[in-house]
């Protein structure tokens, strides 16, 4: 795991790391950074920009490397190809070397003129600070409409609870971010995993605007994975789905059997031909299918385990100044 520092940063001890994962955020990224920086800059405590390149197919490398020779606080990760979102947030989470972690988006939907809230309730005593969404700007209804169905459902079939209307955008305190670090699965959902942590846990309500520029990279095939990756991670009801499917389909062939029985005694055609016998193999075989495939994938996410593979691979050193070219 990485976690060697190099003398280059260990000048300043940073009191917060700011971790923004990237991915094709050219248009965005330089307003970002000048943002960000005036309202960390008034903090007037050191910290650190940790920004993961999520291999990005504009010139967002190139970019953050630019500002990286200007900026001595500015940390760049670049992977050697595209891992996903909440790797790259992880891959942050590993370098960042501060009390409190602040993990943001590159997009400005989370304003970073946020961070203060967030870190005045950290002031208060508070280990995990979640920013609550209160008005989502320039998102469609059917979006707010799938986010919202899908936190309430995951707080319906698990153990925990993920609170409403959030994202990744939070401030968690290093105690929590060394437990997150220890923990090494391959599909990850952070905002889950924080919940499971526990430790003192409390809201900041925002309003969330529109994009600064570009269109998002939360397409539907990635929501989908996600959402797929927070019910199998946290949740073994897809499971107990298939076994109700089994009782429910055992039960209904109980109560048949006398029925068709009855029926042909009485003389009755009712359940008689190839059609009555064919929608009954399609309909149990449907059944048997998607068990399988719910079976399929836990066992996938426990190969991806067993494998061992590394997280992500780098292109760079993360705990080396940038040089000027």
């Amino acid at each position: 795991m990485p976690f060697s520092i190099n003398n280059y940063y260990m000048a300043t001890v940073p009191t917060y790391s700011v971790v923004v994962p990237l991915f094709n955020e050219s248009e965005s990224l330089p307003e970002f950074i000048a943002r960000t920086t005036a309202v960390m800059d008034a903090l007037g405590q050191p910290w650190e920009l940790i920004m993961v390149d999520d291999g990005s197919r504009d010139n967002t490398a190139e970019i953050l490397l630019e500002h990286a020779t200007k900026a001595e606080n500015i940390r760049p990760i670049l992977f050697a190809r595209n891992f996903g979102h909440q790797i790259a947030v992880t891959a942050g989470m590993d370098y960042a070397r501060g009390t409190a972690i602040i993990l943001i988006d590159a997009d400005l939907q989370d304003p970073p003129e946020v961070i203060p809230q967030l870190i005045e309730k950290w002031h208060e005593g508070f280990e995990v600070v979640y920013a609550v969404r209160r008005q989502r700007d320039g998102e469609s209804f059917f979006k707010k409409f799938t986010a919202s169905a899908f936190y309430r459902l995951i707080n319906r079939i698990t153990d925990i609870e993920i609170p409403l209307d959030t994202g990744d955008f939070r401030l968690m305190d290093r105690k929590v971010v060394d437990v997150l670090n220890r923990m090494r699965e391959h599909h990850r959902f952070l905002r889950g995993m924080s919940a499971w942590v526990g430790f003192r846990q409390i809201g900041v309500s925002y309003d969330r605007a529109a994009r600064f520029a570009g269109e998002t990279n939360y397409t539907l095939g990635r929501m989908i994975k996600l959402a797929l990756t927070a019910i199998t991670g946290f949740s073994f009801f897809p499971l107990q789905v298939s076994t109700y499917f089994g009782f429910l389909s055992a039960a209904v062939a109980l109560l048949a059997i006398p029925v068709v029985i009855v029926t042909r005694l009485m003389g009755s055609q009712a359940f008689t031909g190839q059609a009555t016998a064919l929608i009954a193999v399609l309909f149990f075989g449907g059944v048997q299918l998607i068990s399988l495939g719910i079976v399929g994938e836990y066992i996938g996410r426990l190969y991806d385990e067993v494998r061992g593979r590394p997280l992500y691979i780098l292109r760079n050193n993360p705990d080396e100044p940038v040089k000027k070219s």
